[in-house]
């Protein structure tokens, strides 16, 4: 029977790579399963097609994955003869051991006849499937996925070392770890605070309400923002109309616009002033004379130059940032700040102030080619051996890209899979951990279980006990942990702004910025996680749910997390410093970058912050 296997392969264009050994496997899948040996060759057909295997050899190590693929059809054959047939796995195995009886019988009455309603069924079992890594704490599967094969595991791929003696700076045992997970015993973490701001919309509001007149008084509220913390400076006069034909210097503050649909040019570029200086007309700006700029639709700015003509504005100097000494007094006063979600545990005495240790992971966290959620599951075994005192999760976490949920080929609703493959995972993490792990979780406008709007309500979760550890933060968000001020958006606002910046490098012959930093401080300087306006087309903005979720009051914050698909970077930012005397804030700015790309692993950020950017160590790791 092997020469009629060998055969067959050979008849149907593919080359066995370990001849015997691949032949004596395929003759017991043969016997097992009572195959022939063209149904064997048609299955591994199928099964090569599904992998996306480029060439037609037939080598050994993907025999586990073939054992795995026949079972699979084996029991799909029989589910479809006897539709009352429940196969059991993990998951009862679950419900049993907890004495969830009444559960266990429901979910076995209730098997549905058909595959695509299978909520406990074995392909989506998060404890079966798992790449044998060291770091993983679920039980090694038969099954490999691509995932599973990588060969770069834990490599730091970019590193900002200011701390040599941080335990989570050492990366000599990155890559191993000898000792059992279960039997390792966790190390007490300090205790720290939380504070979560309160600004943003509510779990349940209403949204897909928006009108013109909320745009336009959301835009003109930013302009007049912007115009009174410049006038308050002291450094500027008060603006004026731009658009009145003046032969002296003046100074105005509006909006960059673009005269005509598509990429802002240096000959369609318009600012709009607010209703309170010009009525909200519009006028054209000359950069000709400024020796180095950087503008983009809905940036806020202020101009010194001329109007001669009454239709053309000539600036001679750009200003896209507010001095920091020009703080609005609504963010000084303490009856005016927002309400903050104050955890009940507060900062132990014995830890220095503003001292924390964070990993920082963005979605999607699964491979496209399944569901099974392995980088996740890697990612909260390396967080075991670590111990920081903050995890932070920024979706997607059921992703609306992803080719299952994208097609509607997933076995399971959105909301089953987000509980069982993240909250659940999330829960056994904190319960490892101890009571002073803390984690966050901030949803994306991509997540397929959640509200497609931004600004973003929070997850509505409530996991029981587990409350103060488990925390879900709007999109965008703001938190204190340890007195650090923390702001995210999940938004890619970093690719956005790089497709519709127009810049300009200096004329004196001095170094260009970086662009990246650049980027990432528009967001800063702007006071908005989202300043870009009109929105992309893949955004919902909508500024009647909370007119305040987009601003960044002062003080700015000591990290900025801003996950996007460009390279990963961590990059300090320098705010301030413009003018002579005035004083300096850097400002940490954080891409972890994908945690899943493809069919492959992606990148995650580790950071122990010491108070400052000259006291941190900041990694960014490849899973």
């Amino acid at each position: 029977m092997e020469g009629e296997i060998k055969a067959e392969f050979e008849k149907n264009g593919f080359i066995l790579d370990n001849e015997e050994e691949i032949l004596n496997k395929c003759l017991t899948f043969c016997i097992n399963y009572k195959l022939t040996p063209s149904d064997l060759v048609s299955s591994w057909d199928v099964y090569s097609l599904n992998r996306k295997l480029k060439d037609l050899v037939v080598q050994n190590v993907e025999m586990e994955g073939f054992l795995s693929h026949l079972q699979n059809e084996q029991k799909e054959a029989v589910v479809k003869q006897e539709a009352d047939l429940h196969f059991y796995s993990s998951k009862d195995v679950d419900m049993i051991l907890n004495d969830d009886e009444e559960n266990f019988k429901d979910a076995i009455l209730s098997t549905p006849p058909v595959k695509n309603a299978k909520p406990y069924s074995d392909p989506f079992d998060s404890a079966l499937y798992s790449n044998g890594n060291s770091y993983s704490s679920e039980k090694p599967s038969r099954l490999v996925t691509p995932f599973g094969r990588r060969t770069d595991k834990f490599v730091a791929r970019f590193n900002f070392n200011n701390l040599p003696d941080t335990e989570n700076g050492d990366e000599k045992d990155a890559g191993m770890d000898s000792e059992d997970d279960v039997i390792k015993r966790v190390k007490p973490l300090k205790r720290f605070s939380l504070a979560v701001n309160g600004d943003g919309p509510e779990p349940g509001c209403r949204f897909m309400y928006d009108r013109i007149e909320d745009r336009f008084n959301a835009l003109d509220n930013r302009i007049r923002r912007r115009a009174a913390s410049l006038f308050s400076s002291g450094i500027y006069e008060e603006p004026s109309d731009p658009s009145v034909a003046s032969g002296r210097s003046i100074f105005a503050v509006g909006m960059i616009c673009c005269e005509e649909e598509g990429r802002l040019n240096d000959k369609s570029i318009m600012l709009q002033s607010s209703i309170e200086h010009s009525g909200g007309q519009r006028v054209r700006l000359d950069l000709q004379k400024v020796n180095q700029f950087s503008v983009f639709p809905g940036q806020i700015v202020g101009v010194e130059g001329n109007n001669p003509s009454g239709y053309c504005l000539i600036a001679s100097k750009l200003v896209d940032s507010v001095p920091l000494s020009a703080n609005n007094v609504e963010d000084l006063h303490p009856a005016k700040r927002p309400a903050l979600d104050q955890d009940i545990q507060l900062v132990d005495s014995s830890s220095p102030e503003k001292e924390i240790s964070v990993l920082i992971a963005s979605g999607p966290f699964t491979t496209t080619d399944n569901l099974y959620f392995e980088p996740l599951s890697e990612l909260l075994a390396y967080a075991r051996k670590k111990q920081p005192q903050l995890l932070i999760l920024l979706g997607p976490f059921v992703d609306s890209e992803h080719p299952e949920v994208k097609k509607g080929t997933a076995d399971r609703i959105f909301d089953e899979i987000f509980h069982i493959e993240i909250i659940r995972r999330v829960q056994d993490y904190v319960e490892y951990m101890g009571s002073n792990a803390r984690v966050i979780l901030v949803p994306s406008t991509r997540d397929a279980n959640h509200d497609f709007v931004f600004p973003q309500p929070a997850f509505d979760i409530h996991p029981p006990e587990l409350k103060h550890q488990i925390k879900s933060l709007p999109n965008p968000g703001i938190f204190e942990a340890n007195q650090v001020r923390v702001g995210c958006c999940t938004v890619d606002i970093l690719k956005q702004l790089s497709g519709e910046e127009l810049s300009r490098n200096p004329k004196d012959g001095s170094p260009p910025s970086d662009r990246m930093s650049r980027l990432a401080s528009h967001i800063l300087n702007q006071q908005s996680f989202y300043p870009l306006y009109p929105p992309a087309e893949d955004v919902p903005l909508d500024f009647s749910l909370s007119p305040k979720a987009l601003h960044i009051a002062s003080p700015p914050p000591d990290i900025l997390i801003l996950p996007s698909d460009m390279k990963y970077f961590i990059k300090v930012l320098t705010l301030g410093g413009t003018t002579e005397g005035e004083e300096q804030r850097k400002c940490i700015c954080i891409n972890p970058g994908r945690l899943a790309k493809g069919e492959g692993g992606g990148t995650f950020a580790e950071l122990d912050y010491g108070g400052s950017p000259d006291r941190m160590n900041a990694s960014i790791w490849s899973i």
